[in-house]
């Protein structure tokens, strides 16, 4: 009966949703290895480099980590946008990324001029150490070449290849930056060296994603037919960058206030407070990876019926991953007073973001780009607004309070923005059930928690709750889409695992 239920689900909505689950496995592994390897870079440059040198690297890394969210200049949703919708186009598709190549590399070299100007002047007002001009310089070169790493990269999203963002995005970067940094210290250089090794081994990073994009996708890139698409191109780039540029006051602007209203104790525990909170944000990363793609190809034939299915069912997705990744965090996260509310009272905001699913790349995919810029402005005047007045008057918490509001606010509207415009929504009463099951889980992680101390009630808990949360799921029922992607990904492990091993 099950079995039957599943083979009822349309082939084009079973396609769509086993491309996006398997990109969210892909993902989810290349962001673990990725913390991984980022991690690694930090605790290596921290123990060569010393206090002073660390610090100067730290900061202009990151003022580059910023830029490298302006450079493509929108340039990945509007792949994302118009690659599928082009896939019987080539000379159309070759042309999108060519736009997107040049359009990263002309902000990549105004980014790297205004960064050679303004580096003394940052300096002065920053760390004030000779060592920063020419490591902030250098860096200022490294934005344009990790922008064209991410164009890159967003080619083989937009064609479905999750392993080919992944490998270039998630793990080449950071494994680049790793050999950079070692090659350096081995030589005996400090700040500068390792700067200026970094910038060399991303460079030939840069170069190679090129070509191997463009053998790999069939896409290459061209300006041959560029100014027919500049319109529509840059019609959807530019309200992007807008947003990517309101992301910056959302993304950084609650740590900015908690370190100049309060302490720096309270920087370093609001800091450990958003290492836990990017875990949480894992499952809606992950699922987002090939859901653009897929909302633009169906969005472009005009198929808004099979987008609303996948999209209710990747939302579910989201909600029943995300769910028991709350729950261990609820009940194992820092216990410590100060840190415990703050992280508690920002899941709030978590789970609300993910409960609502992709709300604005769906906004971006079906053409309601200047819509999605107006949120990002929205939420980046409603943090600093609301995290400044929250932390003069609750402190610590106030911060989090402040984000998880925005956060709540801008998703929500977005959700009826698309109900309005497209028709699109994802909840009906299948989402009761992993909201119950969790419930079941985090009821069991708090017994475990009052029956065994210390780290191992950390390991034994989310064991048995994540034990505890799968029987009730089984005992509700499971979602005939769910199982089907589960039973099929699982097959496909499998039967690659086995093809795999020796005989």
């Amino acid at each position: 009966m099950r079995r039957e239920r599943e083979e009822s689900v349309p082939d084009e909505e079973r396609e769509a949703l086993l491309t996006i689950a398997h990109g969210a496995v892909v993902t989810s592994g290349g962001v673990s290895g990725q913390r991984v390897l980022m991690t690694a870079v930090e605790v290596i440059l921290a123990r060569g480099l010393g206090p002073t040198a660390y610090g100067v690297y730290a900061l202009a890394w990151r003022i580059t980590q910023l830029l490298v969210k302006l450079v493509t200049f929108g340039s990945v949703p509007a792949l994302q946008r118009y690659l599928p919708a082009y896939e019987g186009d080539p000379g159309r598709r070759s042309a999108v990324a060519g736009l997107a190549y040049a359009t990263t590399l002309t902000f990549g070299a105004a980014i790297a001029v205004g960064i050679w100007l303004a580096a003394p002047q940052i300096n002065a007002l920053t760390v004030a150490q000779p060592s920063f001009v020419p490591t902030m310089r250098a860096f200022g070169v490294l934005v344009g070449l990790l922008g064209v790493v991410t164009v890159g990269s967003a080619v083989f999203r937009a064609v479905g290849s999750a392993r080919g963002e992944v490998t270039f995005n998630k793990l080449l970067r950071p494994a680049a930056r790793l050999v950079g940094a070692v090659a350096a210290l081995g030589a005996g250089y400090s700040v500068v060296g390792v700067a200026g090794a970094i910038v060399v081994a991303t460079g030939l990073l840069a170069v190679a994603v090129v070509p191997l994009s463009s053998r790999v996708t069939g896409i290459t890139p061209s300006l041959r037919g560029a100014r027919r698409e500049a319109g529509r191109f840059y019609n959807h780039a530019a309200p992007v960058a807008m947003s990517s540029l309101g992301k910056v006051f959302q993304n950084r602007i609650d740590v900015l206030l908690v370190g100049a209203l309060l302490s720096a104790v309270a920087a370093g525990v609001y800091n450990a407070v958003l290492v836990l909170i990017a875990i949480a944000w894992i499952p809606l990363l992950s699922f987002n990876q090939l859901l653009p793609p897929v909302a633009s190809d169906l969005y472009a034939d005009g198929r808004t019926g099979t987008l609303n299915a996948v999209y209710s069912s990747v939302t579910r997705l989201i909600v029943t991953t995300v769910v028991p990744i709350l729950a261990v965090l609820v009940v194992y996260g820092p216990t410590y007073t100060q840190g415990y509310v703050p992280l508690v009272v920002y899941l709030g905001g978590v789970f609300v973001g993910s409960a609502v699913g992709a709300t604005g790349w769906l906004l971006m995919m079906t053409d309601h780009q200047y819509a999605r810029m107006a949120l990002d402005w929205l939420l980046a005047a409603l943090n600093v607004g609301l995290t400044y007045a929250f932390v003069l008057r609750f402190g610590l918490v106030g911060a989090a309070l402040g984000t998880s509001l925005a956060i709540a606010i801008q998703n929500g509207i977005q959700v009826l923005l698309l109900r309005r415009f497209e028709g699109l929504w994802p909840f009906d009463q299948t989402f009761l059930t992993p909201l119950a099951a969790g419930a079941v889980a985090l009821a069991v992680m708090w017994v475990v928690r009052l029956a065994v101390s210390g780290l191992p009630a950390v390991a034994v808990g989310a064991l048995v709750g994540t034990l505890a949360y799968v029987a009730s799921l089984h005992v509700l029922g499971v979602d005939p889409r769910d199982r089907l992607v589960v039973r099929e990904l699982a097959d496909r492990y499998a039967s690659d695992l086995t093809r795999l091993l020796p005989r």
